[in-house]
């Protein structure tokens, strides 16, 4: 039974990428600061343990893994962006790319391949675009908080090449998910039936469906061919109106739709603010040309599916 080792596997994404990895027949090692409590555990996985901050790392999660998923960071939207924030957005990501890359150096290994996170937020804004088609993975990097922050990321796991291992990245857009983030953010007004549409409600909106995020996951460790960066985003960007409007309908069947002022989203969030008013259109040709298919490609059956219909 091939093992699999994951970081942040105890967040939404993870849980739900275990639960699929054992389904389908591996055994999961979920490396984590803190060993959870027995309640929040997942039976069949081994929980084992790291620490980022002092670079320590669990030698069998690392022997006896045959690849290594690494999703963990601190949340982008966790909180107001102060300069502590910020680092710390930057840090978990790096330097826990970078403490892989060393355990996969110092510690005798049969890892085969490692895939790794990244974010849509390597791209710039819809205003940079060269191609109608939006950005693709060989488009230059922005130049604002995020994009540094992708750069350091990819940068930080990409010497496992030179140690022989195949590297997966996948650049994620919005998750729609109905455990946290953006999706519940988006439904919390929706209690009130207000519908909010952020800005003018037309900056593109590149989203994907945890199921399929998921799913595209075990496509890229299952398929070897599969190399370098892709996009993890639905084939069908829309509009934050559309968005929105999508999500309620789907919800409530009366909802009256407010736009917030980009000035109110300033104060609001602060800097955060630019990423919930920038366009970004991201192409997801590249995935679906080697072969993945999606089971959500539109977002009115992903929305569906997230309100039980």
């Amino acid at each position: 039974m091939p093992v699999i080792t994951i970081t942040g596997g105890t967040g939404n994404i993870g849980q739900r990428l275990c639960r699929l990895l054992i389904h389908r027949g591996y055994e999961v090692i979920v490396l984590g600061r803190k060993i959870p409590e027995s309640a929040q555990q997942l039976e069949q996985v081994r929980y084992l343990r790291w620490d980022i901050a002092e670079q320590e790392i669990s030698a069998e999660a690392i022997s006896e893994a045959d690849g290594i998923i690494h999703l963990a960071g601190a949340g982008i939207a966790d909180g107001r962006w102060t300069a502590a924030r910020k680092r710390e957005i930057t840090e978990s990501r790096s330097r826990s790319a970078a403490l892989i890359v060393k355990a996969l150096s110092d510690i005798p290994n049969k890892v085969k391949w490692v895939l790794s996170a990244s974010a849509i937020g390597y791209y710039g804004g819809d205003e940079e675009l060269s191609s109608d088609k939006g950005f693709g993975e060989e488009d230059a990097p922005g130049g604002d908080f995020l994009a540094q922050t992708c750069i350091d990321w990819e940068n930080s796991i990409k010497p496992v090449e030179k140690l022989g291992k195949r590297l997966v990245i996948l650049r994620t857009g919005i998750v729609l998910d109905t455990g946290s983030g953006a999706y519940a953010a988006f439904v919390k007004p929706l209690k009130a039936g207000l519908c909010t549409i952020m800005g003018s409600g037309g900056q593109m909106m590149s989203w994907i469906h945890i199921e399929d995020l998921c799913r595209m996951y075990v496509y890229a460790l299952e398929h070897a061919e599969l190399s370098g960066v892709y996009n993890a985003v639905a084939p069908e960007p829309v509009p934050n109106k559309k968005l929105m409007e999508t999500i309620a309908r789907t919800r409530n069947s009366f909802f009256i739709p407010v736009h917030v002022p980009a000035l109110l989203l300033r104060i609001g969030l602060g800097a955060m603010s630019v990423e919930v008013l920038k366009s970004c259109t991201v192409n997801a040709g590249k995935i679906l040309e080697a072969g993945f298919e999606f089971r959500y490609p539109a977002l009115r059956e992903a929305a569906e599916q997230l309100a039980g219909k």
